[in-house]
């Protein structure tokens, strides 16, 4: 990479709280870089996983928060590879990553949140979730038709889909507030990719022997609903942008700035909890100093 201008980051830039509308026709999926090289971007990111590491250090010392980070995008926009390299420097122990594709049909016996339940991160650790429940306001807003997969009974569907969209919109924010509510917050990552740059990308995939398995068919036929989702992405963000659990609209056109904004986000997020060391008294601290070293003159 050639040394280059560096932008100033501010957070702000990303987040949709509700506070204001996201248009994504008027959302660039390319911005200046907050790196001027890329020795200087690797530095910003050892720096940031550092912090970040420490951050959730004490988290998971306090014992009382948990942190849900959900990736949504649109295929090649670079989920896996943020997730690769953003959470590099957490203790994979207290780390966990469940992906999520097409429910399987143990998934359809149950409602729609269920299979999510079970993927939750625990008090101390962070959960990352490759795509959510946001698939089932998403992909299935753009295929209806598969709405008839989940076993719903017919007399409780409404006769116009919009208002089952809004139910679910409804249904997914008081899911996320319940979370807030029990001490786990969730950061919630929209990866914002042009389709001429998604283009590129999955052509430079089926021209690599080694990522050609990770392109089907399918994937080709959805890029033809490319406007259907564009339009049920803005329309979810608007919906579910709350103040405990905003949306950050990520530029991913250049996937290296990408990473970096990921990186800080999380870092600050992670540093802004309220939580500390658990601290322990001195004469306790003393005593069992006493008691380690009488251990090790008796063995």
């Amino acid at each position: 990479m050639a040394t280059k201008k560096q932008a100033t980051f501010s957070s702000k830039l990303f987040r949709y709280d509700g506070k204001k509308p996201f248009s994504g026709a008027d959302t660039p999926t390319l911005i200046d870089s907050f790196y001027k090289s890329e020795a200087d971007f690797n530095q910003q990111l050892d720096d940031l996983s550092a912090r970040m590491d420490q951050a959730q250090n004490v988290m998971h010392a306090h014992g009382e928060y948990g942190l849900l980070v959900v990736f949504q995008a649109m295929d090649a926009a670079g989920k896996d590879s943020s997730i690769r390299r953003v959470f590099r420097g957490v203790n994979p122990s207290r780390f966990q990553m469940a992906p999520f594709k097409k429910p399987e049909k143990e998934d359809l016996k149950h409602d729609f949140l269920w299979r999510f339940w079970q993927e939750l991160p625990e008090r101390g650790n962070i959960g990352v979730f490759n795509r959510s429940y946001y698939e089932e306001v998403l992909a299935l807003r753009v295929h209806p038709d598969r709405l008839r997969e989940q076993l719903i009974p017919e007399n409780l569907l409404p006769d116009d889909n919009e208002v089952l969209w809004q139910q679910r919109f409804g249904d997914i924010v008081h899911f996320e507030d319940y979370l807030y509510r029990n001490g786990f917050p969730i950061i919630k990552f929209y990866l914002h990719v042009d389709k001429k740059e998604q283009g590129k990308r999955l052509i430079a995939r089926l021209e690599d022997g080694e990522k050609q398995w990770k392109l089907s068919e399918n994937d080709l036929k959805e890029r033809e609903f490319w406007p259907e989702y564009m339009q049920a992405y803005e329309d979810t963000i608007n919906e579910t942008a709350t103040a405990n659990c905003p949306w950050y609209v990520i530029p991913s056109d250049d996937r290296t700035n990408q990473q970096l904004i990921i990186a800080r986000i999380l870092t600050e997020w992670l540093e802004s909890l309220p939580v500390e060391f658990p601290k322990t008294e001195a004469k306790e601290a003393q005593k069992q100093i006493a008691e380690i070293r009488k251990q090790d003159a008796d063995s």
